[in-house]
């Protein structure tokens, strides 16, 4: 997985967004990482499959819906 900083991802927006198409992007601040940055369709991949796994009884992590 590749990572940027924080001030690398805003001065080069365009360049992470190339990036996370292809995998997802960690993004640090002071070293640490703080979010991934990922494409449509593998937050979609994740997200179909922690449905799944709930709908099973599995336990998860899951992933955090927009309203969390």
């Amino acid at each position: 997985m590749k990572s940027l900083s924080a001030r690398e991802a805003k001065n080069e927006f365009g360049r992470l967004i190339d990036l996370a198409r292809a995998e997802p992007v960690t993004i640090e601040k002071h070293g640490r990482p703080v979010v991934v940055v990922m494409s449509v369709e593998e937050y979609e991949r994740l997200t179909v499959a922690d449905s799944a796994r709930q709908a099973h009884g599995e336990p998860g992590k899951g992933v955090a819906s927009e309203s969390d």
